[in-house]
């Protein structure tokens, strides 16, 4: 075993919702993580297990209506303790569908109401269509966001949400108001897939970063290289929506 420091991070429902290739944001965060210098394990949860004590970081991602539905009342049971650690500053990434499950209410199309655990002040119903397509966002805090969105969701930001990004091109949370995502304190809830962090290196280090000093006082960043990312980066801003 490593006597490195170890950021151990959460996997909420692998099971029900990782279906936009989520997962990947994960490897990017383990990769990532090794690069500056610490050790991660990833603990997964499913519907059903018994939510660990010892944890750094959340992580969460995407899934169908049905999905949602299978996880609903689990996460009402976890619900409490995930709002705790929120405002206890855990990072948290929570992408699309759990994104809004985090918010208050997912309205279906055929007009079920899915329950959330409200720790965002967002509501979301079923849209006509779909957006989808590159998206390329700013974030005050982030810089620039870039992305792939595949959501018929249309969410709602109440007065007490925090916007994560405008939209530059692209739909984000509504194709309406220019904006995209949501953050809480030290959470994250977007719609951008792709995944989202391999793309996002400023984003991964500040996930990194806030675990770190939560956990062991003190974060001291490496010098990474990020040069291909940036290729990567400014082919996915130059592609078509």
């Amino acid at each position: 075993m490593s006597d490195l420091p170890t950021i151990r991070i959460l996997n909420l429902y692998p099971e029900d919702m990782n279906i936009y290739g989520d997962s990947g944001n994960i490897l990017a965060l383990t990769h990532r993580i090794r690069l500056h210098g610490l050790e991660s394990v990833v603990i997964e949860y499913n519907v059903g297990d018994e939510f660990p004590t010892e944890i750094d970081m959340i992580i969460g991602g995407g899934g169908q209506d049905s999905g949602q539905d299978r996880v609903q009342a689990d996460l009402q049971k976890i619900g409490s303790t995930i709002k705790t650690l929120a405002i206890d500053d855990m990072p948290m990434l929570m992408i699309c569908g759990l994104y809004q499950l985090f918010g208050h209410e997912f309205i279906t199309g055929d007009d079920r109401v899915i329950e959330g655990i409200g720790l965002f002040d967002v509501t979301t119903k079923a849209g006509p269509e779909r957006l989808i397509g590159n998206i390329v966002t700013h974030s005050d805090q982030l810089g620039e966001l870039i992305g792939y969105e595949n959501h018929s969701g249309l969410t709602t930001l109440g007065p007490k949400a925090t916007p994560l990004a405008r939209v530059i091109k692209g739909a984000g949370n509504n194709g309406s108001d220019h904006n995209e995502g949501v953050i809480f304190q030290n959470v994250i809830g977007s719609y951008l897939h792709g995944p989202l962090l391999p793309k996002n290196p400023r984003l991964t280090d500040f996930l990194i970063a806030r675990a770190a000093e939560r956990a062991f006082g003190a974060f001291k960043p490496a010098k990474i290289n990020d040069s291909l990312i940036d290729q990567t980066r400014k082919i996915a801003r130059e592609r078509p929506r």
